[in-house]
């Protein structure tokens, strides 16, 4: 019996020794990465994929968790692919031998033994399947993930890296690829192609092989079927299931501010944006549908919450991919010139200054700035015409006048407190840029609606989820920024809008370059710019006619109702131009008590500087104001005295260039010059 003893520990001590040695083994194997990279991915406000970025080796591999993940096809995996992976510890000895025996009966493998596990080893070493040395590579290396790993992170692993097909690797690609969803809710005959594609990804894929797909499919089918994971209706629902005839492409909505944001935060495999991804696709559509007739032209748009600032769509142009439109252009960053959008800003300043109120008498005429003579688009003159109905016809002369008594200095800085970064050409503001003489972009034009919309100073546009909203600076006061939107809500609408729901203002640039339209209701502030992105006219176009339209199809494709403008602020004076103080009864320059009186004589054809080709016809003179009798002199010599008319002709100078100089009963004066041909 004592021999018996000595064996026994002999053979105890002999097993514990090879116990420890496999242990060693185990523990010492060499680890393969367990981390791959996985796609950048820029997600909206609700977590839906708006883009994703391929990994350095060109695949598309996303991460993913079992919790994303359809539990009906986990189900079907582990029943399919290693219906004891919860219980062993890497290798299942079980079905080692089952296979071992199969392929001694038949001569031939007919199943693998291998675990799930050793999937996933073989998958992060790129291994072989069917070699000895690398089958036990692959035991070894599964017995180290199941030390170091849950069985949810390994499951994860597999989730991760399966190959699908193509460029997809992991489940999240393959549902993307193959059904345009997420994995998170597939029905029997998608989760059993998933289940059977890994398997064999290239020979098995659908688009390729429908056939072999097919087939692989239907027998993941019949096994759940067996095992009562299905019924007969449902499996016979699944076989008649079409397979998916082609790869889809992955989602590229917002290519542009993605591109930004991802070279913004490198390294970060996840970016929340705010946009909504059902919003911007109906926005990118429509900027789509509003170039098709036109080859080159292009479009941007942004629309944004103006109470929280977040951005909900950002279109930069109408294809990212287009050539003839130079797509790849962010037209939403381009600097460019804003025409007359510029204009409500500084009609805002104005009220808070005390210089003008909506109902104050502003005369348009002729006007000259130390040589800077502006002039209206139509090249008409209205006389005396309220604040409000200036703004409303977009009159340059008017707000050329404001400007001139704020200073283009503070207009500039009103608009960088504002949250804009203006350009401007030459350095030093003049009063050109209140008709759009500096470089802006789309943004920054939608961030300063944004501030008028919300009683004059507004939150900083923001595009990243979670971060905390920043207050831009003030650019009016709440009861300025109310009276521009009362005006503004009194434009003109396109066919077929709703008037006064939406305080909006159009702009053409010079040129014909830029067309225009930012507008706001109660909540939210859109955007719209159209134009060639390499800058050149485009002969015809006008923010009122192309841009606006799109503006309020916009509106209507953000939400199903508008949200109403607010009331007016108590402190708001709403009056007649009769009831104002005296003071903004009528707009006159600071320094008015040293300049001519209102009701001096003034010259208003022809305009200064005029050339006429009059070939010996009369000269037609038009005035304005004064006191008769009227005395005219062309250069320097009397030619008409005692005129009393206010329009009347006299003998051409002659050719070349003459001064013109009428004097009224008063002793004012006014002069021009002209040429005559």
């Amino acid at each position: 019996m004592k021999w018996y003893a000595a064996a026994l520990a002999v053979l105890l001590i002999a097993v514990f020794a090879a116990y420890r040695a496999f242990d060693t083994w185990i523990g010492s194997t060499d680890f393969p990465l367990t981390l791959a990279e996985s796609s950048t991915e820029v997600l909206d406000r609700n977590g839906k994929l708006l883009r994703v970025y391929p990994v350095g080796d060109g695949l598309w591999r996303l991460a993913v968790r079992p919790a994303d993940v359809d539990p009906r096809f986990l189900e079907m995996l582990l029943r399919y692919e290693d219906k004891r992976f919860r219980s062993h510890a890497g290798v299942d000895p079980i079905a080692l031998l089952r296979a071992a025996g199969q392929a001694l009966w038949n001569g031939r493998a007919v199943s693998g033994g291998s675990t799930l596990t050793m999937q996933v080893a073989r998958l992060l070493e790129d291994g072989t399947t069917g070699r000895w040395a690398g089958k036990l590579r692959q035991m070894r290396v599964a017995l180290a993930l199941e030390r170091r790993l849950s069985k949810d992170g390994i499951l994860t692993l597999y989730l991760t890296h399966a190959p699908n097909g193509g460029a997809a690797e992991g489940i999240r690609a393959a549902t993307y690829s193959w059904f345009g969803k997420e994995p998170k809710r597939l029905t029997p005959a998608e989760a059993a192609l998933l289940v059977a594609l890994p398997q064999s990804p290239e020979r098995r894929r659908p688009d390729r092989f429908p056939e072999a797909a097919g087939n692989a499919r239907d027998r993941v089918l019949a096994r759940m079927l067996r095992q009562g994971l299905l019924t007969d209706e449902q499996a016979e629902a699944a076989r008649r299931t079409p397979l998916p005839h082609q790869m889809a492409a992955f989602p590229r909505l917002a290519p542009h501010l993605a591109d930004r944001v991802a070279a913004q935060h490198p390294g970060k495999r996840q970016l929340r944006l705010t946009l909504d991804a059902a919003v911007q696709a109906r926005m990118e559509m429509l900027a789509a549908d509003a170039v098709r007739s036109s080859p080159r032209l292009s479009a941007a748009l942004i629309a944004a919450d103006h109470r929280t600032g977040e951005v909900l769509a950002m279109v930069g142009s109408p294809g990212y991919a287009g050539v003839q439109r130079r797509g790849f252009v962010d037209m939403t960053q381009a600097v460019r010139s804003p025409g007359s959008t510029l204009k409500p800003l500084i009609y805002g300043l104005a009220f808070d200054q005390g210089l003008a109120h909506p109902e104050t008498l502003i005369r348009d005429g002729p006007v000259n700035f130390a040589g800077y003579a502006p002039q209206n688009f139509d090249g008409e003159f209205r006389g005396d015409i309220s604040v409000r109905e200036a703004l409303q016809l977009s009159l340059n002369i008017p707000v050329v006048k404001l400007t001139q008594e704020l200073g283009p200095a503070r207009v500039l800085a009103s608009l960088r407190t504002g949250g804009a970064r203006p350009d401007l050409p030459g350095g030093a503001p003049g009063l050109a840029l209140s008709l759009g003489g500096l470089g802006i972009s789309l943004q920054d034009m939608v961030q300063l609606y944004a501030g008028l919309a919300a009683g004059g100073q507004g939150p900083q546009l923001r595009v990243m989820q979670g971060e905390a909203p920043h207050p831009a600076g003030r650019l009016t006061s709440p009861e300025a920024a109310w009276q521009v939107a009362d005006i503004l809500r009194g434009l003109p609408v396109p066919a077929g809008a709703h008037a006064g729901t939406i305080a909006y203002k159009t702009g053409t640039s010079y040129g014909h370059r830029d067309a225009w339209a930012i507008g706001w209701d109660g909540r939210h502030v859109i955007g719209v710019w159209m134009g060639r992105a390499d800058g050149t006219p485009v002969p015809g176009i006008f923010g009122g006619d192309l841009a606006a339209p799109v503006l309020f199809e916009a509106f209507g494709r953000l939400k199903p109702a508008l949200d109403p403008l607010p009331p007016p602020p108590p402190a708001t004076l709403i009056v007649s131009s009769a009831d104002l103080p005296p003071p903004l009864q009528r707009f006159r320059p600071r320094d008015a008590a040293f300049s001519e009186p209102a009701d001096a004589p003034e010259l208003i054809f022809p305009p200064d500087g005029a050339w006429l080709a009059l070939e010996g016809a009369e000269l037609t003179l038009k005035l304005r104001g004064g006191t008769a009798p009227f005395l005219v002199m062309a250069n320097g010599l009397p030619v008409l005295s005692g005129q009393r008319r206010r329009e009347f002709s006299l003998p051409s100078p002659g050719p070349g260039f003459s001064s013109l100089v009428i004097v009224d009963g008063a002793g004012r004066s006014d002069r021009l010059t002209l040429r005559i041909d």
